[in-house]
């Protein structure tokens, strides 16, 4: 990372807050329709981030990731969810502990947090200045803000969205920090994706069918 040409740094920090910035889209809303539409976005910067890094740092083999990243995570995982909101009959989160307000003072206050661990990690690996500690600074953000809307968010398709941005985070990070990761193991990540949409797709139809509501709170009447 110390040895990136400026163009490249600015690259790739570019893309990584867009990633970041489209994350606290999908935080600050309510509305399905912008999770879906922020969602895709997000992985279309993460697909133009694989081929950067694939240009820039010598690696040919993420072009093959990035698009495949384009093609399952920017256009067929969107598809497929928004089959799923579809069927809700619902638009929006109808059940949250906070407001998106509220939710959006708590992710820029994890992004300090991780702004102050990713300087200190990168203080002790003598990469300070350099975008790898913006990457790990987007990646733990990213990981928060999908784990505060499995949190403070109970639609079961909204529960889908965080788990989506907080591997985002993860692959992203991967992207910039670990470039030379084994492409099987990109492959599987990316497939592992489906997997996720899929079981959430049966956890939602069977909340209809058992319980009437798509909230992840009705589960509660499980307990006992």
């Amino acid at each position: 990372m110390a040895q990136l040409s400026p163009l490249a740094a600015s690259v790739f920090s570019l893309l990584t807050i867009v990633s970041l910035l489209l994350a606290f889209v999908m935080l600050g809303s309510r509305w399905l329709d912008n999770y879906l539409y922020a969602f895709a976005a997000e992985c279309w910067v993460i697909a133009a981030l694989s081929a950067s890094v694939g240009y820039y740092a010598g690696f040919p083999e993420l072009y093959l990731v990035a698009i495949l990243t384009a093609l399952f995570r920017g256009l067929l995982l969107p598809y497929l969810l928004w089959r799923i909101i579809q069927r809700l009959n619902v638009d929006r989160e109808l059940h949250e502990i906070l407001r998106p307000s509220t939710s959006l003072v708590v992710g820029a206050c994890g992004v300090v947090f991780s702004l102050v661990v990713a300087y200190r990690i990168g203080e002790e690996l003598g990469l300070t200045g350099t975008v790898a500690v913006l990457a790990l600074t987007v990646m733990l953000s990213m990981k928060l803000i999908g784990f505060l809307m499995l949190a403070v968010r109970h639609e079961a398709i909204s529960h889908v969205f965080g788990l989506l941005v907080l591997e985002n985070g993860i692959f992203l990070g991967a992207q910039i920090l670990v470039p030379g990761m084994p492409l099987l193991i990109e492959l599987v990540i990316l497939f592992d994706l489906l997997i996720v949409v899929a079981c959430f797709g049966v956890l939602v139809r069977y909340l209809i069918t058992r319980v009437g509501s798509t909230s992840s709170f009705k589960l509660k009447r499980l307990v006992g």
